[in-house]
C-alpha cells in the first residue's frame, strides 16, 4: 500500500499579488474612427506567467511571445471573461499595455481558479 503523503496545492491565494482589471472597449460615437474604454467590469489580483524559457523557440514560432497567462480566482457568476474583454496590469512591466483575452479555462489542478491566456495589442 502507498504511503498517504500531503501534497500543496501549487497556487494558493497568497500568490495572487498583482492588481488587473478588466474592461471593454467600444466604437466611438461619431464619424472619427477609434474606440473608446466603456466600463471596468472586473477589478481582481491575479498571478502572471509570461512564456517560459523551454518555450521561448516554440513561442517564437507560433507568433505568441508577447501572450500571458493570469490567474485568478473563479469569480463564480460575478464576472464571465469573454474574448471582447480587454485586460490592464497595474505592474510596471505592463503599466502601459493592453491585453486582450484570448483563451479562459478552468485551472485543471485546482477549480478555485481560472486561467485567462491573453494577446498583447498593438
Amino acid at each position: 500500500m502507498r504511503k498517504f503523503e500531503y501534497k500543496p496545492p501549487r497556487l494558493h491565494s497568497g500568490q495572487l499579488r498583482t492588481p488587473v482589471v478588466f474592461y471593454e472597449y467600444v466604437p466611438n460615437s461619431g464619424p472619427e474612427p477609434g474606440e473608446s474604454e466603456k466600463k471596468t467590469l472586473y477589478e481582481c489580483m491575479a498571478k502572471i506567467d509570461e512564456v517560459w524559457m523551454k518555450d521561448v523557440e516554440l513561442a517564437k514560432s507560433n507568433g505568441t511571445l508577447s501572450d500571458i497567462t493570469i490567474v485568478i480566482r473563479d469569480p463564480l457568476q460575478d464576472y464571465v471573461p469573454t474574448d471582447k474583454h480587454y485586460i490592464s496590469i497595474d505592474h510596471l512591466q505592463y503599466k502601459n499595455n493592453r491585453y486582450n483575452v484570448k483563451h479562459v479555462q478552468p485551472d485543471p489542478q485546482n477549480n478555485r481558479f481560472i486561467n485567462i491566456i491573453a494577446r498583447l495589442v498593438t
